[in-house]
């Protein structure tokens, strides 16, 4: 793509991004719904202005990447903690019912080949954890106990959709699959889980420090967004999804990340015990800063993501006069509901606060396009295939915040 035209195409997406999404909002619908609007209308579905550039793609992920910082440095670990096996069940049962639902149905009633089967059954399991946090946040809810159980079962759902991934992928490339492999990535992902807060939080720490001795302005906003990018690369280099590099840094970032311990008896101990608790202390100071100075650029960037989206979605592929791609697409589609609605069931929580997480869980947004696009290229899908994927795709990123907004106000008004 030439300079000239990156520069008119971006000027495009976040002129339309801002227009879709203020007319949204000035009409009590959630301002990401716009944004997911703003990307059909520019992109080949309509008006055909943008295409799914791999330069606009890196800076949608940039965004990504970035939204996913935000509601790290929102998390708070031990609030999650406490919330004990939930999020767990939710990511599984959201995982497992679509995954098993969906493969019964292309395979017994559509007699859909093993292969073809299983990796629509994988498309399913998908969660865009980015569209169900900013429907969160627009509705002032990413704080709600709910929400705290639906971001830890996202973040999960992120996983086994990698993981799930890299299995059929292996299974269509050599028709056959490594355990060992498959679990040697999924120990990577782990670790990488566990250590990398702990590893940012050290370099968050002498990133403070330089920036109070700084002799030039704008030093901590280009260390964070640094170790941001750092982390992100990282979580890649692992086989994790790059998203959850930019998690796990605005976890160790945050206000709430800190070490507690039991007293020692031992005074060398205790020192060391001292040490650690004073590093890994949260600081209101660098949390205050980072926010007001990463805002500006995640309000910029995340809006790309969101009509990038839009854009990957292209209505003219899908063969609307197909009875195919209408009965699969529809039988898909309420598979693709029932089974993230379930998730919420099976946990123990107020009626109301189970429906919402299941609504929570249904959008499948840029990862259920990952999945289509990459069993398109490999060959594994035909075109009525991924006709009738991208129509479940569609419905189950446009339609969620819709019903949530919807149920929040008439059942769970409380902000």
């Amino acid at each position: 793509m030439a300079v000239d035209q990156f520069f008119l195409f971006l000027a495009v997406i976040l002129i339309a991004a801002r227009l879709f999404s203020e007319v949204a909002v000035r009409h009590g619908i959630p301002p990401v719904i716009g944004e997911l609007l703003a990307g059909l209308m520019v992109g080949p579905s309509l008006l055909g202005w943008v295409t799914p550039d791999e330069t606009m793609k890196l800076l949608a992920e940039i965004g990504i990447i970035l939204l996913l910082f935000e509601v790290g440095m929102d998390t708070d670990l031990y609030r999650l903690a406490r919330s004990g096996t939930k999020p767990i069940v939710v990511a599984m049962v959201g995982f497992v019912a679509p995954f098993v639902l969906g493969y019964l149905v292309c395979y017994y009633l559509f007699d859909l080949s093993n292969i073809v089967s299983l990796f629509i059954g994988g498309t399913l399991t998908a969660t865009s954890i980015g569209i169900t946090v900013r429907v969160l946040d627009d509705l002032k809810r990413r704080q709600s106990d709910e929400a705290q159980i639906v971001i830890g079962a996202a973040v999960l759902d992120d996983i086994l959709g990698v993981l799930t991934l890299a299995f059929l992928y292996q299974f269509a490339e050599q028709k056959q699959v490594s355990l060992a492999a498959t679990g040697e990535v999924a120990i990577y992902i782990i670790l990488f889980m566990v250590l990398s807060p702990f590893a940012a939080k050290l370099v968050g720490r002498v990133i403070e420090r330089f920036s109070h001795t700084a002799s030039t302005p704008g030093l901590l906003l280009t260390m964070a967004l640094s170790l941001i990018l750092l982390f992100s690369w990282l979580a890649h280099a692992v086989g994790a999804p790059v998203i959850m590099g930019g998690f796990a840094a605005g976890v160790a970032l945050s206000q709430h990340f800190h070490l507690t311990f039991k007293a020692s008896k031992s005074v060398f101990t205790a020192r060391v015990q001292h040490k650690l608790t004073e590093w890994f202390a949260p600081s209101s100071e660098l949390h205050h800063a980072l926010e007001t100075q990463m805002r500006p650029l995640i309000h910029t960037f995340a809006p790309l993501f969101f009509v990038m989206v839009g854009v990957s979605l292209n209505f003219n592929t899908v063969d609307w006069s197909s009875g195919f791609v209408w009965q699969l697409g529809g039988l898909l589609l309420l598979v693709a509901f029932i089974g993230k609605l379930a998730a919420g069931f099976f946990i123990k929580e107020p009626r109301a606060n189970q429906i919402a997480i299941g609504l929570a869980m249904i959008p499948r947004g840029e990862v259920g396009l990952i999945f289509a696009q990459l069993g398109l290229a490999q060959g594994i899908l035909d075109i009525s295939l991924y006709a009738a994927l991208l129509l479940v795709i569609a419905l189950t990123t446009l339609a969620p915040p819709f019903l949530m907004k919807v149920f929040y106000v008439r059942y769970l008004p409380e902000a």
